[in-house]
């Protein structure tokens, strides 16, 4: 199941971008934030039922949210101030009742600008403080059946959940089902282990996928061939989404989604 995040069509109407997102095979939708509003209160229950019914109708489903922090101020997972981390975590619980309310089920925890170390932390403190985080959001996430996927970032993007590895460690430490494992094929570059590897050690895990390229372009854009990763998907019986997220949109956001599924699917 192929989707394509909702930030590549941010200067198309959004009737537009979905009719043909549909139309080139993209079946799911996922949604960042921020192209809503600013701020998650900001996003009434009318918007949030006129956007899901505009999404629907083209054919596609909302899958959950992603850049869950991005854009937003005084918020941050890891850091010492415990009235920060309590406004994170309420504002969590406010993204987990969107995701609700649009249909959709995940929300992918990257963000790092509002993730990374702080204050001189040891990664143990910054990591009991996510996890502390992380449990407030819980029973939340229990109501709307949502889950978090926790995106592992490599170290150019910033110095906290650099690997797999290190994400499962906070997925432990929160210790509930509602939380999970996210695989992204730019941020999987910098592992030590191949693609592939880190997808079959972590299988048991994993609950969402995006496919990109190192070069901040689609997957099947670049140098990363695209063949065995889906290959090791297959063998671990990965039965998710495999959402398309760029950051280069230079291409034009047609030639990016075009390239990217039919990419995909002759890998496939």
């Amino acid at each position: 199941m192929f989707a394509l995040c909702n930030e590549t069509f941010r200067d198309t109407p959004l009737s537009d971008a979905v009719r043909l997102t549909a139309d080139l095979g993209y079946t799911g939708w996922e949604v960042a934030p921020f192209m809503l509003a600013d701020h998650v209160d900001a996003i009434g229950r009318e918007q949030r039922a006129e956007y899901r019914k505009t999404v629907e109708d083209a054919g596609l489903k909302i899958i959950g949210l992603h850049w869950l922090l991005a854009g937003t101020q005084g918020l941050h997972l890891t850091t010492q101030d415990a009235s920060v981390r309590q406004n994170t975590a309420d504002y969590l619980k406010s993204l987990a009742r969107l995701c609700g309310d649009l249909g959709g089920n995940l929300m992918v925890l990257g963000s790092p600008q509002q993730r990374n170390r702080t204050e001189g932390q040891t990664p143990e403190l910054a990591m009991a403080n996510a996890a502390e985080v992380l449990r407030q959001v819980v029973p939340t996430l229990h109501e709307q059946n949502v889950r978090i996927a926790v995106e592992p970032l490599g170290p150019e993007e910033g110095d906290f959940l650099n690997t797999a590895d290190e994400a499962c460690e906070l997925i432990d430490a929160v210790g509930d089902p509602s939380i999970g494992l996210h695989l992204d094929v730019k941020a999987m570059s910098t592992e030590a282990e191949p693609i592939e590897q880190v997808i079959r050690q972590h299988a048991d895990r994993m609950i969402h996928f995006h496919a990109n390229d190192p070069n901040r372009l689609g997957p099947g854009m670049g140098d990363v061939k695209f063949e065995p990763i889906l290959q090791a998907l297959r063998d671990v019986n990965y039965d998710g989404w495999i959402s398309v997220e760029v950051f280069d949109y230079s291409p034009g956001a047609e030639t990016l989604a075009r390239e990217s599924i039919r990419n995909l699917r002759a890998a496939s």
